[in-house]
């Protein structure tokens, strides 16, 4: 990692926008990504196997785009074992998020709204090839689309040597369907639809900024989880015992990539010359250490980061993790962010690039829809009616004021 020093001396704000700005900024892969969206709308399956064959496959003919389940092996049985802990304890989480069914309000003028969830009849889960296998986001994914009872659940990933973990994981979770397929291509397959692919409702899961920037464009056909950037990790410690630790968390989270931000925060000058000496400067993710004054304004510039994952380590970690902005936040010493992304239970899609100040992680509610059955009587149309006409001519609808009065036999039409 490059190890950069900050200090905190004024507005949160500020500085979070500093450190930011030591991340390298996404590609431009807008008009690439456009292109790519158009292509495979026009050509559907050709274009996806000749941009699976380009893009994924280095030249060499890929496979069939569907895995037919009897092509899967057996996963290795400590692999198996791992990723059935993790299934479970996301499937418990993920359980307790999911809304208590039906509600129905009743109204003073005597109408009724019945509100239902229900969740959306497909949904894909894209899980990125990169330079290694990603079992566990199938796990995420899967299990929180299962938990939210969506009838068909797709996986897609692209075609790699190693990809029979990723293809394991997502038929113990109870995946329907899975395509050798990544990248924009696959997000384009899966929001229009081709011969071999059927569309789907929803289409969650990280990627690279081209999968970003897909996801952004076809958002409106279907819905989406969020727009994922690289990995994140803040860190507010408050004592130097910690720093072996912590130094660790951050290498582990900079293992993503250069595209990744670490930051470690302390009021305690000697925690961050610890940090400093612990870290080695490989030129992966770059890495801050900021010193503040003290630990309020700390956890003010980790809020105002909003970052993927905050670690609390210290005395004060307890206190300290309520009302924090961040996708998830690990509370104590022990708490690394490393479980988070495999085993712990919570979800390790989250949001990044500070989008945990308004959206929140992966959960079953992404697949879920809610909608209102609204039932009114007679004695209800006639106490809103007027109102309601009212409220219609001032924004120039008349037909929508006459439409209401017409309940109630007040028509001067009728």
């Amino acid at each position: 990692m490059g190890v950069e020093r900050r200090r905190l001396d004024g507005d949160p704000s500020a500085l979070a926008v500093e450190i930011r700005a030591v991340a390298p900024p996404p590609p431009d892969v807008h008009s690439d990504v456009t292109a790519i969206l158009e292509r495979v709308r026009a050509e559907g399956d050709r274009a996806v196997l000749d941009l699976t064959r380009r893009l994924d496959a280095d030249g060499a003919e890929p496979p069939p785009l569907r895995v037919e389940m009897d092509e899967l092996a057996p996963l290795e049985p400590s692999l198996l074992e791992a990723l059935t802990v993790a299934r479970e304890n996301v499937s418990a989480v993920a359980r307790a998020q999911v809304g208590e069914g039906e509600r129905l309000v009743a109204l003073p003028q005597g109408q009724c709204v019945t509100l239902r969830e229900a969740p959306v009849r497909s949904a894909a889960v894209h899980v990125p090839g990169g330079r290694a296998p990603y079992p566990s986001t199938a796990v995420m994914g899967v299990t929180a689309a299962r938990v939210a009872g969506v009838e068909r659940v797709v996986v897609c990933t692209p075609p790699r040597p190693w990809d029979g973990a990723v293809l394991g994981a997502a038929a113990l979770c109870g995946a329907d369907e899975i395509y050798r397929m990544g990248g924009a291509q696959a997000i384009a397959a899966l929001a229009y639809g081709t011969e071999s692919v059927e569309a789907v409702d929803v289409v969650v899961g990280p990627g690279n900024a081209y999968v970003t920037e897909a996801k952004r464009q076809v958002f409106g056909r279907v819905g989406i989880d969020a727009l994922a950037g690289p990995s994140e990790l803040v860190v507010v410690l408050t004592d130097a015992h910690s720093a072996p630790l912590v130094a660790l968390d951050l290498a582990a989270q900079a293992e993503h990539g250069e595209g990744s931000l670490v930051v470690a925060i302390s009021p305690e000058r000697a925690a961050l010359d610890a940090l400093g000496e612990l870290i080695e400067a490989d030129g992966s993710a770059p890495c801050v250490l900021v010193e503040a004054p003290d630990l309020a304004l700390a956890l003010a510039l980790a809020d105002a980061l909003g970052p993927e994952h905050l670690q609390l380590v210290g005395e004060k970690a307890e206190e300290a993790a309520v009302g924090r902005v961040a996708g998830c936040v690990f509370v104590g010493a022990t708490s690394a962010t490393a479980f988070g992304d495999y085993v712990a239970g919570s979800n390790h899609v989250l949001p990044t690039g500070g989008a945990a100040r308004f959206s929140s992680a992966l959960s079953p509610r992404a697949f879920r829809r809610s909608v209102a059955e609204v039932r009114m009587g007679a004695p209800a149309a006639a106490a809103l009616a007027r109102s309601g006409a009212a409220i219609a001519r001032a924004e120039g609808f008349e037909v929508h004021a006459l439409s209401m009065e017409a309940r109630i036999g007040e028509n001067p039409a009728t």
